[in-house]
């Protein structure tokens, strides 16, 4: 779907560049401009970043029986979290893989309606199971996060309490709640919830400059984002899955996953590229973050799908 805003897409918007007049940066600055002025925010180079356009009806319709008031369950942010200043619709860059149409809505809990001008991100790994800024932690190609025997692509037998495990995980492990990747930042943690934020998790400081399936975009007058990306692959340890934060007044008051059909996955990586990654060994039934409220509403959609869910947050963080 094409927006008034699509001929930004990759643009850069730096901490040191966004100029909203208001003195702050990277995203905060981004949640700033949004409650200041209507969701605009200037760069030094006079370009501007806008909440998307209103949603289209048959979209609006989709979320009908998703209009729910109850708290989307927080998780952790995992190792591979950092603010990746990629405010854009459109996230695969050079990744190839099934496409898929990411549409989430944003509610707030008290007043169970839309809420614009919230900011949500969402990351991902690719057909390979890697992440951008971290390719060679998610890899095992090093000791950190995944350098471990059983780290995200590799083929041996995962370390006992792997990645997400409620156990004891390797520190820094996808889902690890404990001690932060090597080399991470002290960034604040997403807010709690009922299934835990991460607790201690730290952002990570990227470790190469690729910024593939990471992306930001403003919620519109139907608290809705939509994203372009790709369906994403698998790591030992952890079933399918995308990251999400939604960040509201400077705060993060979500951290989440979103979860995909395990049917759907089959069909999906039974094709190139994600055919040449064999040896799964996590399913939504094994795995220690699943929930069925993070599965998305999938269905076909030319060359690939749309997914739709929605997220009901607690906005000013008074605990209802």
């Amino acid at each position: 779907m094409e927006h008034a805003h699509d001929h930004h897409e990759g643009q850069r918007v730096s901490r040191r560049r966004l100029i909203a007049g208001i003195g702050s940066v990277g995203l905060a600055g981004l949640l700033t401009a949004c409650g200041r002025d209507g969701g605009t925010v200037t760069t030094s180079t006079g370009e501007t970043v806008t909440p998307q356009a209103s949603t289209t009806s048959d979209l609006t319709g989709l979320f009908a029986d998703a209009n729910t008031c109850t708290l989307t369950a927080s998780t952790t942010q995992g190792p591979y979290y950092f603010d990746a200043d990629k405010i854009r619709s459109d996230i695969r860059e050079d990744r190839a893989g099934t496409r898929l149409r990411l549409a989430i809505r944003v509610q707030d809990s008290e007043a169970c309606g839309p809420l614009p001008n919230a900011v949500v991100e969402i990351w991902h790994c690719d057909a390979a199971g890697l992440y951008s800024g971290a390719e060679a932690q998610s890899s095992g190609a090093d000791d950190g996060p995944g350098g471990a025997a059983g780290g995200p692509g590799d083929a041996g037998t995962p370390p006992s309490g792997g990645p997400g495990d409620a156990g004891t995980p390797p520190s820094g492990g996808p889902g690890d709640a404990g001690a932060p990747p090597s080399g991470a930042a002290g960034g604040a943690p997403g807010s709690g919830g009922p299934r835990g934020d991460g607790g201690g998790a730290a952002d990570l400081t990227p470790t190469d400059d690729q910024r593939y399936l990471r992306g930001a975009q403003v919620t519109n007058a139907d608290g809705i984002v939509e994203f372009t990306t790709i369906w994403p692959g698998w790591y030992r340890g952890r079933t399918v899955h995308v990251h999400a934060m939604v960040h509201v007044d400077n705060s993060r008051v979500l951290t989440t996953q979103v979860m995909f059909d395990e049917a759907l996955n089959t069909k999906v990586f039974a094709a190139q590229p994600y055919a040449a990654h064999s040896g799964r060994d996590t399913f939504n039934d094994n795995d220690s973050i699943y929930a069925d409220s993070m599965l998305l509403t999938l269905s076909e959609e030319g060359d690939g799908f749309l997914g739709v869910i929605n997220f009901s947050v607690d906005s000013d963080q008074d605990g209802s």
